[in-house]
């Protein structure tokens, strides 16, 4: 299929998401791609797309920081793209920090305490979204 713009693809990518992909990742990251598909298509910039994505995660998994969510990785990550200080290093540091997290949101917080010294898998995939968008250099730091 031919698209004459981003915003076409992400929609296309949102959908996919939503429908295809099982679990809680699947529908969370089509909500973030719906968000990042709206601001496209109103004339923004990728930034406010993923901030756009971030909200929509948030209001589909009503999770917020500290509850070992990709929330965790996200929420940092567009605070450095804000601030002009986006690294691999700061998207790592992220992950990892989900480590020591009890889990209190989503599948993994049925395990509860046995969540703890373990990276959350949304905030791992979360990552490498970002450090991919960092290589290929549509987020500057």
């Amino acid at each position: 299929k031919d698209f004459a713009s981003a915003d076409e693809v992400f929609k296309v990518v949102s959908m996919q998401l939503i429908s295809k992909v099982g679990g809680a990742s699947g529908p969370l990251y089509g909500s973030a791609f719906m968000g990042l598909t709206k601001a496209l298509k109103a004339g923004e910039d990728l930034t406010k797309g993923l901030q756009d994505g971030l909200e929509m995660i948030q209001k589909r998994g009503k999770a917020e920081v500290g509850e070992k969510t990709m929330v965790d990785v996200w929420t940092p990550v567009l605070g450095a793209i804000s601030e002009g200080q986006l690294t691999e290093e700061l998207v790592d540091k992220a992950v990892e920090a989900t480590k020591d997290l009890k889990a209190t949101k989503g599948r993994a917080s049925y395990v509860g305490e046995r969540s703890v010294g373990h990276i959350d898998p949304g905030s791992y995939s979360s990552g490498l979204l970002f450090k991919a968008l960092i290589e290929a250099e549509v987020l500057n730091g």
